[in-house]
């Protein structure tokens, strides 16, 4: 898995796509002509659909706004990577695709291959696949051929992808081509063997779709000198759900909550800040996010576990 050397991520509302990370399983981002690109839809449809490019763009466009997280390396999946942005896709509804095709009574489940193959993990001959439960794809994919109001980037899927709201990033399939519609979840690396984990409180092993609650603490950076004084700690939190608080520590203080902007309408992140008064010294500042259905930022031991960044303060005269 090929990590591209990751942007640190800015603290922006829309994150610009330069400064996005990009992930690839099977090798280098495939070049494809437009021209040439199709999508096929078949398996347990009434009619079986091959797009081109053009056909897609005369479906309903839709724009929405969602946070893009990494789950992290399958292979060490409690690692965190804290690699995320908050992007605008534009794109087709997976729905209105098959409204066309037209699902079979027997369909369960949306199978969704990608063009780069190679090999990964031991095992060679592989596609990039993935697979969600017929609902809910239907329901939440969006085929998006643009990304904050530009063509996609060959790294971040051209000329389509899936680009699944809510879900971690492994679930959103770059340079899509083939959509299979089946009874049953397909048996491959990256469906039933990798990119599978155990929720707390649970002991069933399920597919990692949904993503976590965590954030980041995004400004000052990391490693920063600052003035003595008063200082804005700030960053984004984000969640499958609304985050409804942010709470701060500094040295290992209290719990203080963070002025939290509310999500809105789109899925995206939301920005936190609170005010602390620092003393001349070093420092360790940690953030810990609460979602609407209950779920909090662990302090230790998982992949979204709560962040921390340490600071030097100084006096307002002091430089680097």
């Amino acid at each position: 898995m090929s990590n591209h050397n990751d942007p640190e991520t800015p603290d922006v509302f829309r994150t610009p796509i330069e400064q996005v990370f990009v992930r690839t399983h099977l090798g280098e981002a495939p070049a494809i002509d437009a021209a040439d690109w199709t999508l096929t839809v078949d398996g347990l449809v009434e009619r079986p659909l091959e797009l081109d490019l053009a056909a897609l763009l005369e479906l309903p466009q839709t724009r929405v706004t969602a946070v893009h997280e990494c789950l992290g390396n399958p292979l060490n999946p409690d690692v965190p990577t804290r690699a995320v942005a908050n992007l605008e896709w534009t794109g087709v509804a997976l729905s209105a695709v098959l409204a066309l095709a037209g699902p079979s009574a027997g369909a369960r489940h949306l199978w969704l291959e990608g063009t780069d193959t190679g090999s990964f993990a031991g095992e060679s001959g592989l596609t990039y696949l993935k697979d969600l439960p017929l609902e809910e794809g239907s329901a939440a994919v969006l085929l998006a051929h643009r990304v904050n109001g530009e063509p996609l980037p060959r790294q971040h899927g051209f000329p389509v992808r899936a680009v699944v709201p809510g879900m971690f990033g492994t679930n959103s399939v770059k340079w899509l081509r083939r959509i299979t519609l089946a009874a049953e979840r397909p048996e491959h690396l990256f469906t039933t063997r990798l990119y599978n984990r155990v929720l707390p409180g649970s002991d069933e092993r399920v597919p990692a779709r949904e993503i976590d609650v965590s954030s980041k603490l995004l400004t000052p950076r990391d490693g920063a000198r600052v003035p003595a004084g008063v200082c804005e700690l700030a960053g984004r939190a984000w969640s499958s759900t609304e985050v409804t608080s942010v709470e701060v520590s500094v040295d290992d203080g209290p719990w203080r909550p963070a002025v939290l902007e509310p999500r809105g309408a789109q899925p995206a992140w939301q920005r936190f800040a609170l005010d602390h008064d620092l003393a001349p010294g070093p420092h360790r500042v940690r953030a810990r996010a609460t979602d609407a259905v209950g779920r909090v930022q662990p302090l230790a031991g998982t992949r979204n576990h709560v962040h921390e960044i340490r600071l030097t303060a100084g006096a307002e005269h002091e430089h680097e």
